[in-house]
């Protein structure tokens, strides 16, 4: 028959590794997950209802959609800094590095990498569609221009600053990797500025949105999904930025650095490639 601490020693064996939840306060993983999908759910309805307060007939009026959308956005961030906090951050003083599975969160990552593969995947599938077609599909503007190059440039640069600030980390150089992030953050930074940007002179200078026909939608059904990872991937280097110079990270106290690089290296990637097919592709016509 079991003593009082007996039970005490096996609810204990029984705690998730994070902790008290919130908001409920119960020995539960963690609700932040939730949270995300709440807010992810509100960029998609969002998206949708944009449409319908912008098209030939408006059914809603045209402020419901960007308003449901910038809440959606402000939810999801919240509940990923939340999860992120709740996960990493606050009993990080408290743990040794022999409670670590980094080998788990690597393979976590590229699970999550993989799954984005196919969400990718799913818009260049519908590009290639309508590029078998005639094309081009309508009056296409200008693509290949200077702000592209240098925001292709700035992402290809962050990939390599980012490598070596790891590297700079394990080698025991805290300053070279301090300089490093820093400086991926704010190339990251200046990339979506410069999409912002190519976003602006599109629209306003030359009147091509989301709705001037079928390439319209691919060309910021594309860019935009991959606007949202560069956006995201900047916040994590800011997190990042934030705990190096709180002196969390050191010589195998690295994890968070590890899967991060993976997640910005994928994305310079999808870049490339998404350069390669959408905007020098769709400058190219077939000759018949």
């Amino acid at each position: 028959m079991g003593t009082a601490t007996d039970t005490g020693e096996d609810t204990d064996a029984h705690d998730p590794p994070v902790g008290m939840d919130f908001p409920l306060g119960r020995d539960e993983a963690t609700w932040w997950p939730i949270v995300c999908a709440i807010g992810a759910t509100g960029l998609y309805l969002g998206a949708g209802l944009y449409f319908l307060g912008h098209g030939e007939v408006a059914i809603i009026p045209g402020f419901v959609g960007p308003v449901v959308f910038g809440g959606g956005a402000l939810v999801f961030l919240a509940g990923l800094f939340g999860w992120l906090y709740q996960g990493f951050v606050a009993d990080f003083w408290t743990r040794s590095t022999d409670e670590r599975e980094p080998g788990s969160l690597r393979g976590a990552m590229y699970l999550f990498l993989a799954t984005d593969v196919f969400t990718f995947a799913g818009g260049f599938i519908y590009y290639f569609f309508i590029r078998a077609g005639g094309w081009p599909p309508g009056e296409i503007p200008e693509l290949l221009t200077t702000v592209l190059v240098v925001n292709t440039a700035l992402l290809v640069v962050s990939s390599f600053t980012l490598h070596f600030a790891h590297s700079a980390l394990e080698k025991g150089n805290r300053r070279r990797f301090g300089f490093l992030l820093v400086t991926t953050f704010v190339l990251g930074l200046l990339f979506v500025a410069g999409q912002i940007y190519e976003y602006h002179d599109l629209i306003v200078g030359e009147g091509f949105t989301i709705a001037s026909g079928i390439f319209g939608s691919a060309f910021y059904g594309l860019t935009g999904l991959h606007g949202l990872h560069v956006a995201l991937g900047t916040i994590l280097l800011g997190i990042l930025v934030v705990r190096a110079h709180l002196g969390q990270y050191e010589p195998g106290r690295d994890t968070s650095i590890a899967t991060v690089s993976l997640y910005w290296h994928f994305v310079d990637v999808v870049w490339v490639f998404l350069v390669a097919v959408l905007y020098v592709g769709a400058s190219v016509t077939p000759v018949l």
